[in-house]
């Protein structure tokens, strides 16, 4: 069988780098990935799975960093003019791009769910004739948006896999899952589709992402520790405007509160039990030099080694964020844009992978596990398999790549999804045989 699986990842690789060219050409960030999600789910629907879908995959309650409705409604636009399926996408109105698909083989209860995470990040892609998307003719044709981490590999991945398991499906017993996520760029669409159910009775569960550690395509990464639990926090300072010449009194400087914050978030104490991490990526303030800036935007991000660690530079952010409002006689809003869990795969699931990747003879480096050093919001559905009694863990497949990951030149090579397409195929049939 995992010669017939070995096959059929071969036969189908050409509709695989045919997915991820596609993908790569209309990236959609978190909560836009309309035309992203209706492709997959079409494909899903053919292959003879049962979607889930809507706000019966996110749950609303938990969703963050939601763009206005007006951007939402044009992204709608966007991707039925690009192809998507106009009903699917009327059915995802208001961000509920997330959804999962079923096949279930018997009434055995093993249940395996793989994750595949859809997002783009907002970037302008590269036009520079040596960025092989652009001179290929399938770099991103939407404004600000790109597929600068590979999200467009791992939902072509996902889809081929899909496909295997969809033509081995009389050798397997209990269900499968594919998790197709959005929001992953900003840890907002993990947690949301947790609470809406994607893990419940989920006895073992696959993350995977390309490159990363895995630096060349003779590399595979079978587990991960070490993911930071993460906090990313908006905050506006709201002052009172006025003539810095001839009434500077009368003004309540926003700017001046949210230098404050900048400053002294970096000075809150390293913590004794572990690494943490803080930083400001965004201020925005004023309107001219002569007049006192009333508003002030910031966007911040908090790390540890663990949720607790986290917890502990989140607590402390906010309270200096306050105070400096206070201090500047200001008022101020935070709000949660998103968040991420520590954790680390389970030694069952890591050995599981090492085995299937045995099997596929590009991975000549095969590494049980690494510390990640980063976040990662497929952390959440860790969590709630393990606290549940399953295993899982997040894979690293190695593919050469032509610049770092979230740089407007990113991109790596087609021929590394095969294997990894191979390793998760193979890992799943050891799974579910019968």
């Amino acid at each position: 069988m995992i010669k017939k699986i070995k096959e059929l990842a071969s036969k189908l690789e050409e509709k695989t780098i045919a997915y991820r060219k596609d993908l790569h050409h209309f990236p959609e960030p978190r909560w836009r990935e309309f035309r992203t999600s209706s492709i997959a789910m079409k494909k899903m629907q053919e292959l003879g799975y049962t979607i889930t879908m809507g706000s019966d995959a996110i749950s609303k309650e938990y969703m963050m960093s939601v763009p206005d409705e007006n951007t939402l409604k044009q992204a709608q636009i966007n991707a039925v003019n690009n192809g998507a399926d106009k009903e699917l996408v009327e059915k995802m109105t208001g961000g509920f791009t997330g959804f999962w698909a079923d096949m279930k083989f018997s009434d055995d209860e093993t249940f395996l769910a793989l994750r595949f995470d859809m997002d783009s990040n907002i970037i302008t892609e590269s036009s520079d004739n040596t960025h092989i998307p652009f001179k290929e003719n399938f770099s991103s044709c939407n404004h600000n948006a790109m597929h600068a981490c590979g999200h467009d590999g791992h939902v072509a991945i996902g889809l081929t896999i899909a496909e295997i398991i969809a033509n081995i499906k009389d050798k397997l017993k209990g269900s499968i899952r594919f998790i197709f996520q959005p929001a992953e760029e900003g840890s907002c669409g993990a947690l949301p589709m947790v609470k809406a159910g994607a893990c419940n009775n989920i006895t073992h569960i696959l993350g995977l992402h390309i490159g990363f550690q895995a630096e060349n395509d003779s590399t595979i990464i079978c587990g991960t520790y070490g993911f930071l639990a993460s906090t990313k926090l908006n905050v506006e300072y709201t002052g009172k405007p006025s003539h810095a010449g001839a009434y500077p009194e009368e003004g309540k400087n926003a700017l001046i509160a949210a230098c404050n914050a900048c400053l002294n978030l970096q000075a809150i104490s390293r913590h004794s039990k572990g690494a943490t991490r803080i930083n400001v990526g965004v201020l925005n303030s004023g309107d001219a030099r002569n007049i006192i800036p009333a508003n002030a935007h910031l966007e911040l991000e908090t790390r540890g080694i663990n949720t607790e660690l986290n917890q502990y530079m989140e607590d402390n952010a906010i309270r200096i964020i306050n105070a400096s409002a206070l201090m500047a006689d200001c008022e101020v809003v935070i709000e949660k844009h998103g968040s991420s869990m520590s954790g680390c795969s389970s030694k069952e699931m890591i050995a599981i992978i090492k085995e299937a990747a045995s099997y596929v003879e590009e991975y000549t480096i095969i590494i049980d596990e690494k510390d990640f050093g980063a976040g990662e919001d497929f952390t959440y559905m860790l969590a709630e398999v393990q606290k549940n009694g399953g295993i899982g863990s997040y894979i690293q497949a190695g593919v050469n790549r032509y610049a770092p990951h979230h740089n407007n030149k990113f991109n790596f090579d087609n021929e590394g999804l095969r294997p990894a397409v191979e390793v998760c195929s193979i890992a799943a049939y050891n799974i579910l045989k019968k």
